[in-house]
């Protein structure tokens, strides 16, 4: 048996779940990849469900780390426009940890998601956005972040234009609404 940790069951289930879809995920699934007995997960994790949280928190934490990445040494709306650019490639590049990342309601969420959304929030304050506009614009570059690349993963566009035309145009066009919030309360 190699040496099986909580965090190795994590990665193994995050490749899996990327590979066969978070919905055929199984415990016996990951431990035939890690080689060991499905029992032997138990040692580690609780549940099926159990991993699959865990998944989720995985992802946003993945996605936390390539979308502040992504704005350093930029500024306002380049910053957002490269942190929207990293979270739809991260989600769209992961398909059954993105799923994962939008399965789970819980407190560990809100928490796995506030520092990008603090990030977010002091990108938008250097462009002169008054705090109530930049909490409408979160959710509303969430949405939209989170619909386009849910749609994207689940083959629902079907119009033969370029989906990544469809994205750069859908993302300029809320950066220009955005633009004309600057000094309003």
């Amino acid at each position: 048996m190699s040496n099986i940790s909580r965090e190795r069951i994590i990665e193994t289930a995050a490749n899996l779940s990327n590979k066969a879809g978070l919905e055929n995920l199984s415990l016996k699934m990951i431990a035939e990849e890690l080689k060991i007995k499905s029992p032997s997960l138990y040692n580690h994790v609780s549940s099926l469900d159990d991993i699959k949280k865990q998944l989720m928190l995985y992802g946003w934490k993945q996605i936390e780390t390539l979308t502040i990445e992504a704005a350093v040494g930029v500024t306002g709306y380049e910053a957002l426009k490269n942190m929207c650019y990293a979270f739809y490639d991260y989600a769209i590049n992961n398909k059954g940890i993105f799923t994962a990342m939008l399965w789970y309601k819980s407190i560990e969420k809100e928490n796995a998601t506030r520092k990008l959304f603090e990030m977010i929030f002091k990108v938008m304050k250097t462009v002169n956005i008054s705090d109530e506009n930049i909490n409408h614009i979160i959710r509303t570059l969430r949405s939209f972040l989170e619909g386009f690349s849910l749609l994207v993963n689940n083959n629902a566009f079907g119009n033969p234009v370029s989906i990544k035309e469809s994205f750069d145009l859908s993302l300029e066009i809320i950066i220009n609404g955005i633009k004309t919030l600057e000094g309003t309360e």
